[in-house]
């Protein structure tokens, strides 16, 4: 379900209904884009058409955000400005000045959307109350950017930050590399990317290649800085972590799924896996970056919490008594 994952801190005073939270999407269903819009931007029930808007699956909150954007190449757009200022200079014998063209180039756009193909593209957002996180489903800032202000808007009250941690991703992947001692409940996998910090920009690549060589230890003492990881957490969980604290290539490994049978699939069980399984894992990375740091601008740091069970207690996979090897 989960491919890519950017998450948020939920300001703690925010409160919200799950009736209330629907109630507020509905205010913007996903539409396809009009003749001249370029990109829409709603709300879609993730289950399919003609579900709710937010479904709750073991008290977790689920959307789907939709976008649909109108594809306009470059080129084109230019030969048709160019059309445009070539039937003014025939006609008046005078070259459009700056001013003239950027309205040329409006008025081409214009005249070109309605002939443009378009591009869908669907976006899950998770959204834990008990843990006060917000998860969407995405590798891109900019996408991920515009779904928060869409909520923002719809949501009174909602205010939302990106996680702050103590240790920076890429002081910490720096260190793992380095001593090659990942943290607990963390294995380091088969791919990096270094980058220089100089004028040059250097960056070296490894794809499925042992990281566990004095090769990789000299780029680092060089001045070379990871700004992408492969990690597997708990045997359970494969990712690459970025230098932004973003996750992704996220994998749900075999033995995520043992005890179940091949009848346990569809939306509910997707959930409960994915879910379940990064409510665990996101405190864990967390914790390995040295913990949150305070968030300011008015959202507090709020812990994170493993799910609770009808006892209160939380729900948590036994630790084992001894560490597992790296």
């Amino acid at each position: 379900m989960f491919k890519n994952i950017i998450v948020y801190r939920i300001a703690p005073h925010w409160q919200m209904q799950l009736t209330q939270l629907e109630q507020a999407l509905a205010k913007a269903p996903f539409i396809e884009c009009g003749a001249t819009q370029e990109q829409s931007l709603g709300w879609t029930p993730p289950r399919g058409a003609h579900g709710l808007l937010a479904e709750s699956v073991g008290g977790q909150w689920i959307l789907r955000c939709m976008v649909e954007t109108k594809l306009l190449p470059g080129p084109v757009l230019a030969r048709k400005v160019k059309e445009k200022a070539g039937h003014i200079e025939q006609q008046t014998g005078r070259k459009p000045g700056k001013k003239e063209s950027r309205a040329l180039k409006d008025e081409a756009r214009l005249d070109l959307l309605p002939l443009a193909f378009t591009q869908q593209g669907a976006m899950w957002v998770w959204i834990d109350m008990a843990a006060r996180l917000l998860v969407l489903d995405t590798a891109s800032q900019s996408r991920a950017d515009e779904v928060v202000t869409l909520l923002v808007e719809l949501l009174p009250g909602l205010s939302v930050a990106p996680i702050d941690t103590r240790t920076s991703p890429q002081a910490a992947m720096s260190h793992w590399l380095s001593t090659q001692e990942p943290p607990a409940g963390f294995s380091v996998d088969r791919e990096c990317e270094l980058k220089s910090a100089s004028e040059t920009k250097a960056v070296v690549r490894y794809a499925r290649h042992p990281l566990d060589i004095e090769e990789i230890q000299a780029h680092i003492a060089a001045g070379k800085l990871p700004t992408q990881l492969a990690l597997t957490w708990d045997g359970r969980v494969s990712f690459v972590l970025t230098e932004g604290l973003q996750i992704k290539k996220l994998s749900f490994l075999d033995t995520v799924r043992e005890g179940t049978s091949a009848d346990d699939s569809g939306f509910d069980t997707d959930v409960a896996i994915a879910t379940g399984e990064l409510a665990l894992l996101i405190p864990d990375l967390i914790e390995a970056l040295g913990g949150a740091a305070d968030q300011g601008h008015g959202v507090a740091a709020a812990p994170v919490t493993a799910p609770a069970g009808p006892d209160g207690a939380a729900l948590r996979r036994p630790v084992d008594p001894e560490p597992a090897p790296f």
